[in-house]
C-alpha cells in the first residue's frame, strides 16, 4: 500500500512537471487581464486562402473567451471569436472565425494598406511582444476583406510607418468571416532561436455594434489605442524559432524622373534625371538592427496637406518620408511624438530638417541609423548627409542624432538623448548641438508623468557661443470616468534645437486640465457623456508679461454608433510683440487682444459610407469677428473606390480689411487590391491662389518589393485667372527587396 501510494504521488508530480513544461493546453485564463496562451507546432505550412478548412483547425482546441473593452468593460464578448496561434519553422499564424449574429450589417469597405479607416471596419487586431519586455512590438489589423495594416509600437506608443512583410487572406462562412494571417519570422524581431516566451493581444471590432473585445483586458479608458498597451497583453508560450539566419536585408531602386521649377533661384523646366540607390538592413543581433541608405531617394512620397493658418506662427507638417519614420518612435522625446503636432512642445530630433530646405528636397548622399534593444537598453542612433542645393540655398550638411533610454520598473524608462548639425543653420561654418535628458514614469494604469531639461548651443554671429535652456514636467490621470492634467513648461529665447522642431521661444507655459466622463446604465444610444475644462497661461520665460492666456470648456456625447457630438466654448487673450500679416493685404497690429469663440461639430462613424466631421465656428479675433465652417470625410462609393471630400471656409471681418480664407480638396482612391492602390489629390487655396494636385500609383508586386509611378504639378491663378504651371514632377520608382 505504502509503495502504491508512492507510485502514485510520483506519477503525479511527474505529470504536473510535464504540463508545467509544456505549458497550458490551449488557454489558461486567472483573471480578465492574467491570460496564458499555448502556440501550436504545425507539420505542413497553412494554405493561406482564409478558408480554415485544414485539419489543424478540428484537432487543435481554439483560443476562446474574449472580454469587452467596449461598451461594457470586463463583460463577455457578445459576439463569438474562435482564434488559433500556429507556427512552423518559417512563419508564425495568427487565424481566426469570427462568428456574428447579423452578418448581414458587417461593415467592410477599405481597403488600401495602412488607412486608419480599417479600423471603421469589421475588423480583427493584434499585437505581439517578441522581446516579452511588455513596451515594445508590433501591430498587424485586417478587416473583412483582407486590408493590410501594419504598425510597430515603442513603449506603448504606435508607429504607423513600418511597413512588414506578411500575408493576409479573408473569407465568409453563413455566421460570419474567417482570416489566415502569415508572418515570416524573419519580419520580427525576438531573442535568438528555440523556445520562445512572448506577449500576445487579440482584439475583435464588431463593428455595427462598435463593440471591442480582447484576449487580455485592456481598460477602457485607454480607448482604441489601448492595443498598444503591451503591459496588458497575455503571454504566449510553445513558440519555437528557427535557427538564426544572416539577417540581411538588400533593396536597391532604381528612378527616372523629370522635374520642372519655375520658382527655384535658377528656373529650370523639363530637367531629366536618371539615378539609382540602395538600402541595406542588418541585424547584429535579433533585436539590434543596422540599417544604411545610399543616394537615398523620397520620390515616392505623398505631397503635404495644405492648412489654412490665421495664427503667427509656422504651420507643423509630419514626417512621411520611409527611411526617417521606420523607428522614429524611439526618438521620440519628452513626451512629445514627432508624428503628431506638438503644439508648444518642442522636438529634440525631428528629421524633417534632414534633407528639405525651403520647401525643396535637397539630396541625401547617405547615412546609416543603429536602432533596436540591448538588455534593459533603447538604442538609436543616426548620421545622415546631405549635398548642396543652390536652388534650396542648402549647403552639404552632417546631420547626427543619438538617443538611449534606460527601462525602469514595469513601463517607466529614463533617457538621454544628444544631438549634432554642421555647419549650422546660419552658415558660419560650426556646428550646433542640443542635449537632452528626459523621463516618462507610469504608475498603476492611470497615472503618467513626463519630464525633460534639453539644452542647446550654436555658434554666435560674433564669435562665441549661444546657449538655450528648455524644461518640461506633466502629470496625467487618465482614469475612464474621471481625468487631470498639469503641465509646467519652460522655453528660453535662445533654446535651438538645429535637429528639431520649436514653435516659438521665449515662453514659461503653464496648464491644467480637469475632465469628468460618465456613461449612463442601459442607453440604447449614448455611450459616453464629457465634461472638460481648461486653463492655459503663458508669459515670457522670466514671468513678465502675459504672452496668451485661454479658458475654455467642452461638453461632448459619444453615441454606441460610434458617432460623436461636441460643443465647446473658449476665451483668450493674446500679445502680439510684432505685426503680422494675417492675410494678403490685411495686417494685425501689434498689441493686446481678448477674443471668444463658441464651436460645433458633429462626427459621423467611419462605418457609414458617407462618414467625417462638420464643424461651424464663430466669435471674435483681433478686435474683428471670424466665422468658419469645415467639413472633412469619407464617401465609400465601394470599396475599391472611395472619395475624400475636405473644406475649409473661413470668413474674416478686421479693422485693416475682410477676408475670406477657403481652401478646397479631394481624394480620391482607386484600390484593385491590398497591395495595389491609384489616388488623386486635388487641393485649391483660394486665398494664395495655388492649384496642387498630384497622382500616385503604388503596386507592391511582391513582399516588400514595389513599382511607384508619381505625377504631381503647383499652379497659380493669381494674375490671369488660369492656372499657370509653378512646379511639376514625373516620377517612375522600382524597388527590389532581397532578404538573407
Amino acid at each position: 500500500m505504502i509503495l502504491l501510494v508512492v507510485l502514485v504521488v510520483l506519477g503525479s508530480a511527474t505529470s504536473a512537471a510535464a504540463q508545467t513544461a509544456a505549458g497550458p493546453a490551449v488557454i489558461s485564463r486567472t483573471a480578465n487581464d492574467n491570460v496564458t496562451v499555448r502556440a501550436v507546432r504545425v507539420a505542413e505550412p497553412l494554405r493561406i486562402d482564409g478558408r480554415l478548412d485544414e485539419d489543424v483547425y478540428a484537432t487543435v482546441e481554439s483560443i476562446t473567451g474574449f472580454i469587452q473593452q467596449e461598451p461594457e468593460e470586463g463583460q463577455p464578448a457578445t459576439e463569438k471569436t474562435e482564434a488559433w496561434i500556429l507556427f512552423d519553422d518559417v512563419n508564425l499564424y495568427i487565424c481566426a472565425r469570427n462568428w456574428d449574429s447579423h452578418p448581414e450589417r458587417e461593415i467592410a469597405n477599405e481597403l488600401r494598406r495602412d488607412n486608419g479607416n480599417i479600423l471603421g471596419n469589421e475588423n480583427f487586431t493584434f499585437v505581439i511582444d517578441p522581446l516579452h519586455d511588455r513596451r515594445n512590438g508590433y501591430l498587424f489589423q485586417t478587416n473583412a476583406l483582407g486590408a493590410l495594416r501594419d504598425m510597430t509600437v515603442t513603449d506603448d506608443q504606435q508607429n504607423s510607418a513600418w511597413n512588414g512583410i506578411w500575408y493576409v487572406k479573408t473569407g465568409r462562412f453563413e455566421n460570419g468571416w474567417t482570416m489566415e494571417v502569415a508572418i515570416p519570422f524573419k519580419s520580427l524581431r525576438y531573442r535568438g532561436s528555440g523556445p520562445q516566451t512572448w506577449g500576445i493581444n487579440l482584439r475583435r471590432l464588431v463593428k455595427w455594434k462598435n463593440e471591442f473585445s480582447y484576449l487580455s483586458l485592456v481598460p477602457a479608458a485607454l480607448g482604441t489605442s489601448g492595443v498598444s498597451r503591451m503591459a496588458s497583453a497575455a503571454t504566449v508560450v510553445g513558440i519555437e524559432t528557427p535557427a538564426e539566419s544572416k539577417n540581411i536585408e538588400f533593396k536597391p531602386y532604381a528612378m527616372a524622373s523629370s522635374t520642372t521649377n519655375q520658382t527655384a533661384a535658377a528656373p529650370f523646366e523639363n530637367d531629366g534625371q536618371v539615378n539609382a540607390g540602395l538600402d541595406f538592413k542588418y541585424g547584429l543581433t535579433r533585436s539590434l538592427i543596422l540599417d544604411a541608405t545610399y543616394r537615398t531617394d523620397f520620390a515616392q512620397v505623398e505631397e503635404d496637406l495644405q492648412q489654412i493658418n490665421l495664427t503667427r506662427f509656422s504651420v507643423f507638417f509630419p514626417e512621411k518620408r520611409e527611411f526617417f519614420i521606420e523607428g522614429q518612435g524611439i526618438f521620440d522625446f519628452g513626451g512629445g511624438q514627432a508624428g503628431n503636432s506638438p503644439g508648444d512642445v518642442p522636438l529634440l530630433f525631428f528629421s524633417r530638417q534632414i534633407g528639405i530646405s525651403q520647401g525643396q528636397a535637397v539630396p541625401v548622399i547617405g547615412g546609416a541609423r543603429l536602432t533596436g534593444r540591448s538588455g534593459p537598453f533603447s538604442i538609436g542612433a543616426l548620421n545622415i548627409q546631405t549635398d548642396d542645393e543652390p536652388s534650396a540655398r542648402a549647403v552639404s550638411t552632417n546631420f547626427s542624432a543619438l538617443r538611449v533610454k534606460r527601462n525602469l520598473l514595469r513601463r517607466s524608462n529614463v533617457g538621454m538623448m544628444a544631438t549634432r548639425r554642421g555647419p549650422a543653420v546660419d552658415g558660419t561654418g560650426a556646428p550646433s548641438y542640443a542635449f537632452g535628458a528626459d523621463a516618462t514614469l507610469l504608475f498603476f494604469k492611470s497615472i503618467n508623468v513626463t519630464s525633460y531639461y534639453a539644452m542647446t548651443n550654436q555658434p554666435g554671429r560674433n564669435g562665441g557661443d549661444v546657449t538655450g535652456t528648455s524644461y518640461r514636467g506633466r502629470f496625467d490621470y487618465t482614469d475612464d470616468r474621471y481625468g487631470a492634467s498639469a503641465e509646467h513648461m519652460l522655453i528660453d529665447k535662445n533654446f535651438a534645437p538645429a535637429v528639431g522642431y520649436v514653435r516659438r521661444t521665449d515662453v514659461r507655459r503653464s496648464f491644467g486640465q480637469l475632465r469628468f466622463s460618465p456613461r449612463p446604465r442601459r442607453s440604447a444610444t449614448i455611450r459616453k457623456y464629457t465634461w472638460q475644462a481648461s486653463a492655459d497661461y503663458v508669459t515670457d520665460a522670466p514671468a513678465i508679461r502675459v504672452q496668451s492666456r485661454e479658458v475654455s470648456g467642452l461638453f461632448r456625447i459619444d453615441f454606441q454608433s460610434s458617432d460623436q457630438a461636441s460643443a465647446e466654448v473658449s476665451r483668450e487673450y493674446e500679445w502680439l510683440p510684432a505685426p503680422f500679416v494675417i492675410s494678403p493685404g490685411v495686417i494685425v497690429p501689434a498689441g493686446g487682444y481678448t477674443y471668444s469663440t463658441t464651436r460645433v461639430s458633429y462626427g459621423m462613424g467611419q462605418q457609414r459610407k458617407v462618414s467625417g466631421r462638420i464643424s461651424m465656428a464663430g466669435g471674435t479675433l483681433y478686435d474683428g469677428t471670424k466665422s468658419e465652417v469645415s467639413y472633412s470625410g469619407r464617401w465609400g462609393v465601394v470599396p475599391q473606390f472611395s472619395i475624400e471630400p475636405s473644406i475649409a471656409l473661413n470668413w474674416v471681418s478686421l479693422p485693416d480689411g475682410d477676408f475670406t480664407a477657403r481652401l478646397v480638396s479631394s481624394r480620391f482612391t482607386i484600390t484593385p487590391s491590398a497591395r495595389m492602390s491609384i489616388s488623386s489629390l486635388v487641393q485649391y487655396n483660394v486665398v494664395s491662389h495655388y492649384l496642387s494636385s498630384s497622382a500616385r500609383l503604388r503596386w507592391e508586386y511582391t513582399g516588400g518589393s514595389e513599382v511607384f509611378v508619381v505625377y504631381s504639378d503647383g499652379r497659380v491663378t493669381a494674375t490671369t485667372g488660369l492656372p499657370l504651371l509653378q512646379n511639376r514632377t514625373v516620377a517612375i520608382k522600382v524597388t527590389r527587396l532581397v532578404r538573407f
